[in-house]
């Protein structure tokens, strides 16, 4: 028995999130079906963070254990070829027996994308979060300064009636960057761990900043007050991407 380590790209699109559910498509139902139809196996896929439905990933990583007599890159060879165009190994290697894409990983990178200029596009617009009027990225950044550190985040978690029995939602935040390119505004966001959609809280309350719709002071006042009600909607999902995990 080996444990493997997969590097995961896919398009959130048409996918129910990771986590395997008893209806709906998703990433770790395709991937272990592909894993059971090239091997043989019913193996058991562990990642490094649970993306929701719609969230696409460039370095999304997971574990499993397996008994095949396949070399690792026959493995990753055979699993392309059976999996459907939206989701890819990128990369696939043996890992030490006690290696665990969740609770080993030291900081996770996701990036925001929003498409700022008047008109859609048709190419950009399903990993993007298209918004007309300028924004302000000098504002919304000067926003996210007080908000990096370790912090309760329990005013962005996505459960508004409070956080899971037992769940802390005490965070450490040690990046919130907000760089134009051109007609695309991109936030990156990097911590140890996120509370369910705390990115996309962040970037729904950080956008009405750049919109002019709230005072650049607020968001701090916002992390303080620990109500999810006085922060911003959350943003639409396919502006989000898991683009890292660090161990």
């Amino acid at each position: 028995m080996r444990r493997l380590r997969l590097t995961l790209e896919y398009d959130g699109g048409a996918f129910h999130g990771w986590q395997l559910q008893a209806e709906g498509r998703t990433v770790q139902g395709v991937l272990e079906a592909a894993l059971l139809e090239v091997t043989g196996e019913a193996v058991r896929l562990v990642a490094a963070g649970r993306t929701d439905a719609g969230v696409h990933a460039l370095g999304q990583i997971a574990h499993g254990d397996s008994a095949t007599r396949l070399a690792p890159l026959e493995l990753r060879r055979a699993l392309n070829g059976v999996l459907s165009a939206d989701l890819a190994v990128r990369e696939l290697v043996e890992a030490a027996p006690d290696f665990d894409a969740r609770r080993h990983a030291r900081s996770k990178r996701y990036v925001y994308r929003i498409l700022n200029r008047p008109t859609p596009s048709p190419l950009r617009g399903s990993y993007a979060w298209h918004l007309r009027e300028r924004l302000d990225e000098r504002a919304m950044a000067a926003a996210a300064h007080p908000l990096l550190g370790e912090h309760d985040f329990a005013a962005f978690r996505g459960v508004p009636s409070g956080a899971p029995p037992g769940q802390s939602t005490l965070r450490r935040l040690d990046r919130l960057d907000i760089r134009r390119a051109a007609d695309e505004l991109r936030i990156v966001a990097e911590g140890p761990s996120f509370l369910r959609y705390m990115v996309r809280n962040l970037v729904g309350t950080l956008v009405e900043v750049g919109q002019g719709r709230r005072a650049v002071e607020d968001p701090a006042a916002v992390l303080k007050s620990l109500d999810r009600a006085r922060a911003g909607p959350t943003a639409p999902a396919q502006g989000l991407c898991l683009e890292r995990v660090e161990y």
